[in-house]
């Protein structure tokens, strides 16, 4: 069964020209960039921001582990330090949850926007075998002649679609997770620099 699923892809990919491998290994970058996404844009918990940093003062502090329990975290220690001047020192601090939070991020848009050319790539090079097709004659050669040029162009437009479509709506929910990632971190620095210590505020 496992053999006969690798023997039909193998026939797929063949069917495509050599434009196929680059859009499997890109289709195979892409994902593993997007679970990397996934993983470093966990929250690690639903609760707000000013909430965390009570609880975290109350020494109720969360076992589970996320961007923003981390930040919390190193936001609190610092200003429990009695920091004359907090916020370069929250800058410096949340520097890693910040550039953590944007991995890989260009890397799936370029993937994104450059699979559906490899797939028009695909697509003209079909088309010209297609052409070459006609202008020898070889309706119906050996090599495939004009249906053999027409599947080329038709599988590799299909592979490029099928990896840039998911990429695009997947990265775009990520994206708006990262952006609230990033007011959340902002607000975390506000909160930290203008309340008094221990967060016991009015």
């Amino acid at each position: 069964m496992l053999s006969e699923i690798f023997r039909e892809l193998g026939t797929y990919v063949a069917a495509g020209g050599w434009v196929m491998p680059p859009l499997l290994v890109a289709m195979l970058v892409l994902w593993f960039a997007i679970g990397y996404r996934f993983a470093a844009l966990k929250k690690g918990s639903g609760r707000d921001v000013r909430n965390l940093i009570r609880r975290y003062d109350k020494g109720k502090k969360q076992k589970s582990d996320g961007v923003m329990l981390r930040a919390v975290r190193k936001g609190v220690e610092l200003r429990d330090a009695g920091k004359d001047d907090l916020r370069p020192y929250l800058d410096v601090a949340f520097f890693e949850e910040e550039l953590e939070i944007r991995k890989f991020n260009r890397l799936i848009i370029t993937i994104v926007s450059a699979a559906p050319l490899l797939g028009l790539l695909g697509t003209v090079i079909g088309m010209i075998e297609t052409f070459d097709s006609l202008g020898d004659m070889s309706l119906f050669s050996q090599s495939g002649g004009i249906a053999g040029g027409i599947s080329q162009a038709l599988i590799t437009t299909q592979m490029g679609l099928a990896v840039a479509i998911p990429g695009l709506i997947v990265n775009g929910v990520l994206q708006r997770r990262q952006k609230n990632i990033e007011l959340e971190l902002a607000q975390l620095k506000d909160i930290l620099c203008t309340e008094p210590l221990n967060g016991q505020g009015a």
